[in-house]
């Protein structure tokens, strides 16, 4: 069985929620790492454009809006669990 992937807002600690492999790979390919093992990045609301214009999972956009709420920005980072 697969681990769960969950997000979690980096400020906060707060879980934000679960994304699939797919998803998670879609932020690594997307996304800058500052390491190999990097597993925060800094999305802004000109990230979540530039995800939407390049096929992003609808999912995947709307859980990250719904994190960022009225924000400019947020950090997220991911782990997996189990």
């Amino acid at each position: 069985m697969d681990d769960d992937i969950r997000i979690y807002d980096v400020d906060t600690g707060d879980v934000i929620g679960n994304i699939t492999e797919e998803q998670l790979q879609f932020l690594i390919d997307q996304l800058e790492e500052e390491s190999a093992t990097d597993q925060e990045y800094f999305i802004s609301r000109e990230t979540l454009a530039m995800f939407e214009s390049v096929g992003a999972d609808t999912e995947l956009l709307e859980l990250l809006r719904g994190a960022m709420g009225h924000q400019q920005s947020i950090e997220i980072r991911w782990a997996r669990e189990g």
